[in-house]
C-alpha cells in the first residue's frame, strides 16, 4: 500500500483511554486520521478491515494482548505495527520483532519521538524495501512472491512473519552474494535503525527452522566470518 506519511490512517490499540487520547490528539495535529480500539478483540476486527496504514499497538492489555493481535493479524495482512510497551524488557521486544513488528516505544514516551518513528516506518512502507520486489523469486524448489507475501518449498506453503519474508527476499534477490549482518538489517528494517544482533539472529534462527520443517534444509547458507547466503535448495 502506498501512502504519503503526513497524511495516513492510524489504528490506536490501548486499554488505557488517557494513552489513547494523547496519542489521538499528537497523530491528528500530524495530520493523520486516527481511529481507536479499547481492547484486543477489539483492535484486531478494526484492523482486519484492511483501512488502517498503521497500527499502535500496547503489548500490555489484558485478555488478548498485544502481542496475540499482533501475530493473529500477520497471519492475514501486513499492516505495520508499532508496538508500546511499559515494560523496557528485551525478550518483549525480541518476540515482538520475530512476530512482525516493526518497531516499539516504551511507556512513558514523547508524543515527538512516537511521531518521529510513525513517519519512518510509514516512509519505509511508502517505497520498497532494499532487496524487496514485487516480482517472483526462484532458488531451486523454492518460490517467494513478496507482492502477495506467499512462500512455497515444492509448492507446499512457508508461513513467514513480515521480517522473515523480507530476509529471504534480500537473499533471494542475491542468490550467490554473502550478506553481512549491517547489509541484512539495512534490508528488514531499512538504513539507519539500530538493531541487536540478538534480534536479527533470532529472525535468521526462526527462518532456517521454517524452510527447515517445509524440507528445504540447506537454504541458508553460512560463510564463517563474513555472512550468509542463499543455498541450492532442491528437493532432498
Amino acid at each position: 500500500m502506498l501512502m504519503d506519511p503526513k497524511m495516513s490512517h492510524i489504528l490506536i490499540v490501548d486499554d488505557d483511554p488517557q494513552i489513547r487520547e494523547v496519542l489521538r490528539i499528537a497523530l491528528r495535529q500530524d495530520g493523520h486520521d486516527v481511529t481507536e480500539a479499547g481492547d484486543g478483540a477489539e483492535g484486531l476486527a478494526k484492523a482486519r478491515n484492511g483501512k488502517a496504514d498503521l497500527v499502535v499497538l500496547d503489548i500490555g492489555m489484558p485478555e488478548m494482548d498485544g502481542l496475540e493481535v499482533c501475530r493473529r493479524l500477520r497471519s492475514e495482512h501486513n499492516t505495520p505495527v508499532l508496538f508500546l510497551t511499559a515494560r523496557d524488557d528485551e525478550i518483549d521486544r525480541v518476540l515482538g520483532f520475530e512476530l512482525g513488528g516493526d518497531d516499539y516505544v516504551t511507556k512513558p514516551f514523547s508524543p515527538r519521538e512516537l511521531l518521529a518513528r510513525i513517519r519512518a516506518i510509514l516512509k519505509r512502507s511508502a517505497g520498497q524495501v532494499p532487496g524487496m520486489t514485487d516480482g517472483m523469486l526462484n532458488r531451486g524448489a523454492l518460490k517467494l512472491d513478496p507482492g502477495r507475501h506467499l512462500c512455497t518449498f515444492e509448492d507446499r506453503p512457508v508461513s513467514l512473519t513480515k521480517r522473515e519474508m523480507d530476509m529471504l527476499a534480500h537473499l533471494m534477490a542475491r542468490p550467490d552474494h554473502v550478506a553481512t549482518k549491517a547489509q541484512l538489517t539495512d534490508a528488514v528494517y531499512g538504513p539507519a535503525i539500530h538493531v541487536s544482533d540478538r534480534t536479527l539472529d533470532s529472525h535468521l534462527r526462526n527462518l532456517r527452522a521454517k524452510l527447515a520443517d517445509a524440507g528445504c534444509e540447506t537454504a541458508i547458507e553460512t560463510v564463517h566470518g563474513v555472512g550468509i547466503r542463499m543455498g541450492a535448495c532442491q528437493v532432498g
